[in-house]
C-alpha cells in the first residue's frame, strides 16, 4: 500500500529536516516488519506524506561588490520520500492533528529505517 500526499497537503510546508507521517493503523496492516522493542523505545511505522528540504548548507559571508545581493539557500535533500514506509521513534514525534487525522513530525534523524518501492 502506497500512501502519497493529495492537494489537501499543498499548503503545508514541512521545514528543515523534518518528515510528515500518517501512522499505520497497526490492526489494518499487514506487518512487513517485526518491531522489537529490547531497547525500551517504542518505535512505530508511517508513511512519508511529505519531507522538509533537507539540512541548510551554510553560506560564507562576503561583501564582494561583484556579488548579486540574491543568494541560493542551498540543502542536502533528506532520504525519506513521499510515499516511503517509515519505522521512527515515537520519542522523538510530535503528534499534530490535521483535519481531524493523526500525523506525526520526526526529525529525519528519528528514522530508524525505510521500506521504498522503486517503480521499474
Amino acid at each position: 500500500m502506497r500512501i502519497t500526499a493529495d492537494n489537501r497537503f499543498k499548503k503545508l510546508i514541512v521545514i528543515g529536516d523534518r518528515v510528515l507521517l500518517k501512522p499505520v493503523n497497526p490492526m489494518s496492516e499487514p506487518k512487513a516488519v517485526c518491531i522489537c522493542l529490547g531497547s525500551g523505545k517504542e518505535k512505530v511505522q508511517g508513511y512519508v506524506i511529505k519531507t522538509g528540504p533537507g539540512y541548510v548548507i551554510p553560506v560564507p559571508v562576503e561583501n564582494e561588490p561583484w556579488k548579486t545581493d540574491e543568494e541560493q539557500v542551498k540543502y542536502i535533500p533528506l532520504q525519506a520520500r513521499e510515499g516511503d514506509l517509515a519505522i521512527f521513534l515515537l520519542s522523538a514525534a510530535t503528534e499534530v492533528i490535521y483535519e481531524d487525522e493523526k500525523y506525526f513530525i520526526v526529525p529525519q534523524s528519528a528514522i530508524l529505517m525505510l521500506e521504498r518501492e522503486e517503480d521499474i
